[in-house]
């Protein structure tokens, strides 16, 4: 009996671990924090249903997955986009040793057919095996991954081309709140608060929807100049603690990044 006992107690145990280690694998393989660091090697990902596939666009690469057979995972080097030259349509013209592939992306709103979320841009991708003379088309919906860099505390510190000063503004600095992961940002104008949207693709950012409050400001106050600069500024870059906006006249905005 006691045999018994004891070989029972082993197999539950065993039992119990095996099952155990399975449900820790499978946290591992679905960890959202392993997906969101990796994220931030791509600026554009799509994806689509019917077979189901997926595009993640990056400086360096490009990595395509699918239930396609053959086509399970494809990496190629990242190209240079072709723009259109009276729309917002960029095309990619991919290739490596064994695929080749042909992406336009477009901003025009997009609905998943299974899920229903609308992305801001449509995908289309034709894509064959070099020795394969049939060509798969796929359509599916994406969006630009914002800059997580971008997501902080910044207050202006020069504005077309001049440092500022305190009695430049009618009590503080200004000053924005960005949040890259809803493409939104609020603060401080220099007069009145402040917020809006933000547009963003590879390298483009775009302040968009400003609205302020409506309180008067004090003469020589440069709350109207700030504003005029930061609608208009349309490409950035981030490098030691600055945030600098700027357009094809030159630099209008620089801000520190603040805690």
């Amino acid at each position: 009996m006691k045999k018994i006992f004891l070989l029972l107690l082993v197999f539950s145990v065993t039992v119990g671990c095996k099952s155990t280690a399975g449900k820790s694998s499978d946290i591992k393989q679905s960890n959202p924090v392993t997906e969101q660091v990796d994220d931030m090697n791509y600026y554009f990902k799509a994806n689509g249903n019917e077979p189901f596939w997926g595009i993640k666009i990056g400086k360096e690469k490009t990595v395509f997955t699918s239930l396609i057979k053959g086509m399970e995972s494809v990496t190629f080097d990242s190209a240079t986009p072709i723009p259109a030259m009276d729309a917002n349509v960029k095309m990619y013209n991919l290739q490596n040793d064994k695929t080749s592939a042909t992406v336009t992306i477009q901003q025009l709103d997009c609905q998943d057919s299974m899920s229903g979320a609308v992305s801001p841009y449509s995908a289309k991708i034709e894509i064959k095996n070099n020795r394969d003379l049939e060509t798969k088309k796929l359509t599916g919906c994406g969006k630009y991954i914002t800059d997580y860099r971008l997501h902080d505390i910044w207050v202006l510190e020069e504005l077309n081309g001049y440092k500022v000063f305190i009695t430049d503004f009618q009590k503080e600095f200004p000053r924005m709140e960005i949040n890259s992961a809803e493409n939104r940002f609020s603060g401080f104008g220099g007069c009145n608060a402040i917020t809006g949207q933000i547009f963003y693709e590879e390298d483009v950012l775009r302040f968009t929807k400003v609205v302020s409050t409506l309180m008067a400001c004090q003469q020589g106050n440069k709350e109207a100049e700030f504003l005029k600069a930061l609608q208009n500024s349309t490409t950035y870059s981030i490098e030691n603690n600055r945030l600098t906006l700027s357009n094809p006249t030159g630099k209008l905005i620089v801000f520190k990044k603040v805690d």
